[in-house]
């Protein structure tokens, strides 16, 4: 089928044809054959790069300019979320606006009223319900990203439940895309969609497992015809002879491991072998980059590491680097400037990344409470499905590496062989539960037990079990949030919000969260700066660090020496809980470190974590600080408020408080603002009235930086030639577009 026979716009068609698109892939064909431009709900299932995306944008300028309503795209991660809307800012040509919101939970989302493509994260979509929108009945078609993680854990109950609303809220045309999973039947009759499931790729994918310099591929549907691979021994280490056998074909290759430790510690023994395969070129460019990551003294030595390796035409990718870092090392591996990344999983189910080879070195994984266990086929098959680059590759490759024939032959049956496992709702989770009872409550969505079930009716879960069976977790939740007086039943039966659920609920964070924040507050009359860190690393919205067997002597000394301190009472030192309770401590530390302007470098050293993991801590321990200041106001603890604001400013900035007014001028961070208080200037006025040359000499400033300060203050000044640079060097990266533009121009 041919682009040009659908029952499209026009323009659409033409600009689609501008962009390279022709001829659509037999997916594709088969999903417009199925009524979906005629308004049926669609369960799309198909391989990465199959263009599932394609089909769900021309349904959505379908619904736009037949005037059926706004496009809502659902995604399950910010990064994809930020990737999907640099890609359809390309059909703001054809008078379409886009726009993106990933954060904020406790913002009703105005501004995005007048966009036509909206696209969100699960949890922002969910907090935007929560605040019942105005512009939610102007919605035509919702299409959700990656349908199958209703099967995870802490994703997949705020999905099921998001659609459950919508679908009770608007009458709106549903498209879900999924990778091939088992059971997608079982998704499409739960949206009432019709289903296209295929395993048809644009680029052939082979999986196989390597064993003794041999790779034994399986090719095709079914699995049918074998074929192997000789693997040349040049190096000591086989790892590195299948990246080079890669790179010798002009290939790149993604490598994944199981933990952050062997991201950098394999990149390393890859890294030399790589430099060959780099034109003089992309070597003076990766240089040129390179020198803009770690480059301050303060930078976390694992920035340097990676900048090393930059440098090299290799990087490494896991979830403690600093977001823009991750950034940098996607786009430079889709500019082919980067020859291999060396990753944890979680890449395969974040942005599009393929290579020419993916190889999974590690099928198995360790965690404290599972011990070493396989991972799913499911997850496997995330990470072989990267394999093969588009309009690059004419095959891709997916490699599981084997230690004896036993092993290789057990893998192939178990990961080569295996179809996916089945998905299941997670939605039977007492803390899901109360959580989205409560927000279907406040939003007046539900207000009878009727209601309630018609609610639970909507669901993945009731599709997929006996509805009485969620009945007890409901009467739970119900008594749950009855007895923390977030919610009261009239006489007759209905159930409405209080003052307190209302906000809990518009606040986005955990109902025990709430309760205990309001019973915290209202038996202390005075806090310590640690008390309330540690009262909010004590939330379940809260995610902390984990202390490790050397550090437990340290933190059990440290809780003995601050006891009076913790508005959480410590537990037994024999109980199961205190080994957490160590890690909340830990947490607690580090914020406090954060807001003592220690630099990066001694954070991530100190508390053996990663950049991006302060970011999170940070980031997460800001909004509950909020929360605690909401709660304290509309529970009468308003002594409470004034410290709870300063500290939440301080979180957002990493400052000490006696900078705060200087960090809210654009283009002054922690060490800027510290810099200018330093030389004596520490307010808005001494600002205003020092001369400009005077404040350019302040290292650090520099006349770019001073014109803009003196702007915002409202001091007509003369610009000069310098480019303002607001970033600080030695804490941020600065913008990626810029790092790009670098390279490129």
């Amino acid at each position: 089928m041919r682009l040009e026979e659908l029952d499209i716009n026009k323009k659409v068609i033409s600009h689609l044809q501008s962009l390279g698109v022709v001829d659509l892939f037999p997916p594709q064909a088969s999903a417009f054959e199925t009524g979906v431009l005629k308004g049926k709900n669609l369960v799309l299932a198909i391989p990465t790069s199959s263009g599932k995306t394609l089909v769900a944008e021309v349904c959505m300028l379908k619904a736009i300019l037949d005037g059926r309503g706004k496009a809502l795209y659902l995604v399950p991660l910010k990064s994809l979320a930020r990737e999907k809307y640099d890609d359809f800012k390309k059909y703001e040509k054809l008078g379409i606006s886009v726009a993106m919101s990933v954060g904020d939970y406790d913002s009703p989302g105005t501004r995005l009223r007048e966009a036509d493509i909206i696209i969100l994260t699960t949890e922002r979509a969910d907090s935007i319900v929560r605040h019942k929108a105005d512009w939610i009945d102007e919605i035509g078609i919702v299409v959700v990203d990656e349908i199958h993680l209703v099967n995870d854990s802490s994703r997949g109950p705020t999905l099921e439940m998001v659609l459950a609303k919508l679908t009770q809220m608007v009458q709106a045309q549903i498209i879900a895309l999924s990778a091939t999973i088992s059971n997608a039947d079982e998704i499409a009759n739960w949206l009432s969609a019709e289903l296209v499931k295929s395993t048809w790729r644009p680029v052939p994918l082979s999986e196989g497992v390597y064993l003794d310099s041999e790779i034994d591929f399986f090719e095709g549907d079914r699995y049918e015809k074998r074929s192997t691979r000789q693997v040349p021994r040049k190096y000591k280490d086989e790892i590195v002879d299948m990246v080079c056998d890669t790179l010798d074909e002009n290939g790149q290759v993604l490598l994944f491991v199981s933990s952050r430790k062997s991201t950098v510690t394999v990149a390393k023994r890859i890294g030399p072998s790589i430099r060959k395969y780099l034109s003089s070129d992309s070597m003076k460019d990766l240089l040129r980059i390179a020198k803009k990551i770690g480059s301050a003294p303060t930078s976390p030595e694992e920035s340097k590491t990676l900048a090393k390796l930059v440098a090299e035409g290799i990087a490494f990718h896991h979830a403690g680097l600093d977001n823009q870092e991750r950034a940098l090392v996607e786009d430079l591996f889709k500019g082919n400037l980067l020859k291999v990344v060396v990753a944890t999983p979680t890449l395969a189910a974040g942005v599009n990344l393929p290579a020419r080879r993916v190889i999974i070195r590690d099928y198995r994984r360790f965690e404290e409470s599972l011990g070493n266990y396989p991972i799913p086929v499911l997850e496997y098959k995330q990470m072989a499905g990267r394999a093969g680059r588009p309009k690059y590759d004419k095959y891709g490759e997916a490699v599981l590496i084997a230690r004896t024939e036993s092993e290789k032959e057990a893998l192939i049956e178990h990961y080569t062989l295996s179809e996916p496992e089945e998905i299941y709702s997670r939605l039977a989770s007492p803390t899901a539960i109360r959580s989205h009872l409560l927000a279907s409550i406040a939003a007046e969505l539900t207000c009878t037990n009727e209601e309630i079930d018609g609610l639970i009716s909507n669901t993945f879960y009731a599709y997929q079990n006996d509805q009485r069976k969620i009945a007890h977790h409901v009467a739970s939740a119900i008594a749950f949030l009855e007895d923390g007086k977030l919610i009261e039943t009239s006489p007759t039966g209905q159930y409405s919000a209080t003052l307190l659920g209302k906000r809990a609920s518009q606040l986005y964070i955990d109902p025990q969260t709430a309760i205990m924040f309001r019973d915290i507050l209202a038996q202390v009359d005075e806090h310590t700066q640690l008390g309330i860190l540690h009262m909010i690393c004590h939330s379940p919205d809260q995610s902390v660090a984990y202390v490790i067997r050397s550090e437990l002597e340290e933190y059990e000394v440290f809780v003995d020496d601050h006891s009076k301190e913790f508005l959480v009472e410590p537990p037994d030192i024999e109980d199961e809980n205190y080994t957490g309770f160590l890690g909340e401590v830990k947490t607690a530390r580090l914020l406090e470190e954060w807001i003592s302007e220690s630099t990066e470098k001694d954070i991530t050293e100190k508390f053996g974590v990663g950049m991006g993991d302060v970011h999170r801590y940070v980031q997460s321990a800001e909004w509950l600080i909020h929360a605690a200041a909401e709660i304290a106001r509309i529970t009468n603890r308003s002594s409470h408020i004034p410290s709870l604001h300063s500290l939440r400013s301080r979180l957002k900035y990493g400052v000490r408080s006696d900078i705060l007014e200087l960090v809210n001028l654009r283009g002054i961070g922690r060490i800027r603002g510290r810099m200018l208080h330093n030389h004596g200037l520490r307010s808005f006025s001494d600002l205003y009235h020092v001369p400009i040359d005077e404040l350019a000499r302040i290292p650090t400033i520099g006349r770019a930086i001073a014109e803009s300060v003196k702007k915002q203050l409202g001091v007509d000044v003369k610009p000069s030639q310098s480019p303002v640079d607001e970033s600080e060097d030695d804490e941020d990266l600065g913008s990626m577009q810029t790092l790009l533009d670098d390279f490129t121009q």
